[in-house]
């Protein structure tokens, strides 16, 4: 658990830099996210943590109980970038910075193996996990609005892993069914090669890990990622679907 919260930490950390580094107008700029600024997206992230909080300690803010509450999905998120909307720049990113501190200590207390109420549910450690993933795909956005390229890291071994976990919940989620075999994904990555899923699988995906991930977190069209290479029915099924968010 202490590494993934470290992990957790580095990816936070490196999205703060470039967020302190930031001039006000900066906020303001929009991004790849429709209809969402720079201010748009820290305030998702901000209250997805307060959430994310409560959801792994207990509080009253869980997410099962809380989008419930909403008329949508979609009404449920945009909540958290109305509030984020009254708030200067400096109050969103402290926001931001208090929701993560305050997760990554209670993620501490956790034994991996414990069951977070998060959707369907997950371990403790898939859960560090995916706010490690959440941290990095909005990220991405921030990132395009202000011109910096996208970060990649062996951090990104724990997104991949994610989306390979994820991928029933993405059939289901594309009302799809799952095409029969076992997928084995291999990903490159500075030289080293990542291999997820079933070692032995008849289907396969290869490719650049930072790809992968990319379409993974929706942040890349598939037709815009010529390095992934699927092998077999269930590999190019599985590419299609891919998403490792609820």
């Amino acid at each position: 658990m202490d590494e993934a919260v470290a992990e957790l930490a580095a990816e936070q950390a490196s999205l703060e830099g470039v967020l302190r580094g930031l001039p006000v107008e900066a906020w303001s700029k929009p991004t790849p996210a429709a209809g969402w600024d720079v201010r748009d997206e820290v305030s998702h992230l901000a209250d997805t943590e307060e959430i994310a909080h409560d959801t792994a300690s207990g509080g009253p803010r869980q997410l099962n109980q809380e989008a419930l509450s909403f008329p949508s999905p979609e009404a449920f998120t945009e909540s958290g970038c109305d509030k984020g909307r009254k708030m200067a720049p400096a109050q969103v990113l402290d926001w931001w910075i208090s929701g993560a501190t305050k997760t990554r200590a209670t993620l501490l207390t956790l034994d991996p193996k414990a069951r977070v109420p998060w959707g369907l549910g997950m371990s403790a450690r898939s859960f560090a996990s995916a706010r490690l993933m959440e941290t990095w795909a909005h990220g991405l956005d921030i990132r395009a609005a202000v011109g910096e390229l996208p970060n990649e890291s062996p951090r990104l071994k724990s997104v991949a892993w994610l989306i390979v976990r994820a991928l029933p919940y993405a059939f289901r989620i594309a009302q799809r069914e799952q095409p029969p075999g076992t997928l084995r994904v291999d990903l490159d990555f500075e030289g080293e090669r990542w291999a997820l899923g079933a070692p032995d699988g008849d289907n396969s995906i290869t490719g650049p890990a930072g790809e992968f991930c990319r379409v993974g977190v929706q942040r890349l069209k598939l037709a815009d990622a010529p390095n992934l290479k699927a092998d077999g029915p269930l590999a190019e099924a599985a590419l299609q679907v891919a998403r490792a968010f609820l």
